[in-house]
């Protein structure tokens, strides 16, 4: 084994400190470059986000309406047999008129089965509709908000982004601190609401006067 003396020494501290600062230097220059977003903030803070809402409440008026009258016919057959119940309870009613009634009350029980039966699948079928509705507008806004997200992952070029508005399995928040500056959500929404229409209501104002 070779010996080194204190002067050998000397002269290699400073070159293995320079070599670990330059490491250092390296490792800081190749760190991961995270970014947040907050989806439900970039989500409702979007004015397709109150169109889509607006255009599943219309649906669902037009729905409600379909259905009501429905049930306005269903509760007039109920009252006609009801009716029909009470005239046959009628001591002067003759033989043949109550065999009348009889037969025509039995029809009306019959008919208001059907209707019953056909408000129950339509009620399923519109919530159904609705709720498809409501899943493929969300799903279209979302892929929006995905594309304006991954374009500035490229231009800025995050390693990783995280939404900060998730949740773990134990319903505790994923992201618990973070700098304020890893945050880009405004800079979202302001690009999805560069097209909004002027006469289109501002999402967070529309929330408020409800």
């Amino acid at each position: 084994m070779i010996p080194i003396s204190i002067h050998m020494k000397k002269c290699l501290i400073p070159s293995l400190v320079a070599t670990v600062v330059i490491a250092m230097g390296s490792l800081a220059q190749a760190e991961t470059k995270i970014g947040l977003v907050d989806m439900n903030k970039i989500f409702s803070s979007y004015y397709k986000t109150e169109q889509a809402k607006k255009r599943i409440d219309e649906a669902q008026t037009v729905a409600q309406k379909e259905l009501q009258d429905l049930v306005d016919v269903f509760n007039k057959n109920l009252d006609a047999i009801r009716k029909l119940n009470e005239e046959l309870n009628k001591p002067e009613l003759s033989k043949e008129a109550k065999e009348k009634k009889a037969k025509e009350r039995d029809e009306k029980a019959e008919e208001s089965k059907r209707q019953e039966k056909e408000i129950v699948e339509l009620r399923q079928r519109r919530l159904k509709d609705l709720q498809d509705q409501a899943a493929r507008m969300r799903a279209g806004i979302v892929e929006e908000i995905r594309k304006l997200v991954n374009d500035k992952v490229k231009s800025d070029q995050y390693d990783l982004v995280l939404d900060k508005s998730g949740l773990s399995s134990n319903g505790v928040e994923v992201v618990l601190y973070s700098k304020d500056t890893a945050d880009f959500s405004e800079d979202i929404i302001k690009a999805l609401n560069a097209s909004k229409p002027k006469d289109a209501a501002n999402p967070a104002q529309s929330g408020k006067s409800k």
